[in-house]
């Protein structure tokens, strides 16, 4: 059987996920001491263990939520009164630390124009897996859009056939015009996408709303999209543009604010 540590070195080469749950502090008489770990997958498996009975079920379930919400945990339990609750009756106490461990979230550029390589280099520099997707195949590659970890030469309808989207996914659409948009956004709106951006002015939006509503795509569908996508910084060039469209991204993941600083 594998141990904890050899499962945790495939996690890191699989871009997998799973949440590592440690005993930080024992008192008393109690199950597992402290240092004892298990490691549970999304499916509701698991290596290792806590303790077992219902205090290992309560981890569980802790760990579980820690890998929909991405939020660690410091679990406390009594060990004494199931009466009252506890799950045990050893007497003692002990804490968990729970841990989720997830890949780097992934960011899809749709368009693999100039602002789209743009946003290819600065999004692999900022840690996200990165893949890119153009129906124009020779656009579409390492050769012509270099740093990307996937390529799908595909049209944008098509893309969420092949490639799963979870909520750790941001979408960018730097694509090159509206018609192309209104046909491949329905199905992207469909997913559970951190964030969709769209690139281009209001007017362009404006044309490609009405065209979506016109093949009954719903509002609050279309309302999910950030367009114009990025912040306000006044930037001409495919590289000012990229950073633009990262900052507004990195604001939506990290729930900031996009204020300056000094205010």
């Amino acid at each position: 059987m594998k141990t904890i540590y050899q499962a945790l070195s495939e996690l890191e080469k699989n871009n997998g996920s799973a949440a590592l749950c440690t005993v930080v502090k024992s008192e008393g008489s109690t199950p597992r001491h402290v240092g004892s770990k298990m490691l549970v997958y999304p499916d509701g498996s698991f290596i290792g263990t806590v303790g077992g009975g219902d205090l290992e079920h309560r981890v569980l379930d802790e760990a579980w939520m820690a890998l929909g919400d991405g939020e660690t945990r410091f679990l406390h339990y009594n060990m004494a009164d199931p009466s009252r609750g506890d799950p045990g009756v050893c007497g003692g106490q002990v804490e968990v630390f729970v841990e989720p461990i997830l890949p780097p979230p992934t960011l899809v550029v749709i368009g693999a124009g100039h602002v789209g390589k743009a946003v290819v280099h600065l999004a692999k520099w900022l840690g996200f897996r990165v893949a890119v997707s153009d129906d124009r195949a020779e656009f579409c590659t390492p050769e012509s859009t270099p740093g990307a970890d996937e390529y799908y030469p595909v049209e944008m309808g098509k893309l969420a056939e092949q490639l799963k989207i979870t909520r750790r996914t941001y979408l960018v659409v730097t694509s090159r015009g509206s018609s192309v948009d209104a046909l491949g956004l329905p199905n992207l709106l469909q997913s559970d996408a951190a964030y969709i951006g769209v690139i281009g002015s209001k007017r362009r939006w404006a044309t490609t709303v009405k065209a979506l509503k016109a093949n009954g795509v719903d509002e609050a569908l279309i309302e999910k999209v950030h367009s114009p996508m990025g912040l306000e910084l006044q930037a001409e060039t495919p590289e000012e543009i990229a950073v633009s469209i990262m900052a507004e991204v990195l604001m939506i993941r990290d729930k900031g604010t996009g204020k300056p600083m000094t205010k």
